[in-house]
């Protein structure tokens, strides 16, 4: 395994811990509004900055991107660190056990690492380029469905940009009547965790961030 992976798994694992000592202590979540319909918790950025802490510890020159805290510039600009600590921030604060820890790793560019941590269910979802894809080391492959006939989508909804409510409604209902089913869980991550498991047949959402997107989308381009 690539030793910045093992960085990214030790990190993930660490911020989990810190996530579900607080899913189980609710009263300890402060929630506050970052947006319409965006919320952010003292757990959230309580556990990106044991990430933070977790990566620069073993590459200080590193640079970080994240959702909560912003961006580290460090003196490396070859290496930089995409993290979401919990996506799926809304799940977390209705007590809903879906969310997940999100950490990549671009280097020169490219998306090179990607970890996502399923805190409660111990799953553990990486990916290295050129390398394959894996949960729990156990290799992925994605659904082997070519057409949209007979497969299962997830989605979510554009409830932070419901100025495309009805871009997202037409798509929606083009892509709606030629599958078999639709899901919305609420976190990205775990959406695109299962694509590249096969679990699901594919995902689309409106309005997404890098941060949404930059492990998950790696991991099912590995599978």
């Amino acid at each position: 395994m690539h030793p910045m992976l093992n960085i990214a798994i030790r990190a993930a694992r660490n911020a989990g811990k810190v996530i579900v000592r607080a899913f189980e202590e609710p009263t300890k979540i402060e929630v506050q509004q970052k947006g319409s319909n965006d919320l952010v918790t003292n757990i959230d950025k309580d556990a990106e900055l044991v990430i933070r802490e977790s990566i620069l510890r073993s590459y200080p020159d590193h640079s970080i991107v994240g959702e909560e805290l912003g961006e580290h510039k460090g003196t490396n600009p070859d290496y930089q660190w995409i993290i979401d600590p919990i996506d799926g921030t809304s799940n977390f604060v209705k007590g809903i056990p879906h969310f997940a820890v999100s950490i990549a790793l671009k280097v020169k560019g490219r998306l090179d690492q990607a970890v996502i941590y399923d805190p409660i269910r111990g799953e553990v979802f990486t990916g290295s380029r050129g390398q394959g894809a894996q949960l729990n080391s156990k290799r992925l492959r994605v659904s082997k469905a070519n057409e949209l006939t007979g497969t299962i989508i997830a989605t979510s909804f554009p409830c932070r940009h419901k100025h495309h409510l009805e871009a997202y409604t037409k798509s929606f209902q083009a892509l709606f009547t030629q599958t078999a089913d639709m899901r919305s869980s609420g976190c990205t991550a775990l959406d695109l965790a299962y694509v590249a498991a096969g679990w699901l047949d594919g995902f689309w959402e409106i309005g997404l961030s890098k941060w949404d997107i930059a492990a998950g989308g790696l991991l099912v381009r590995e599978a």
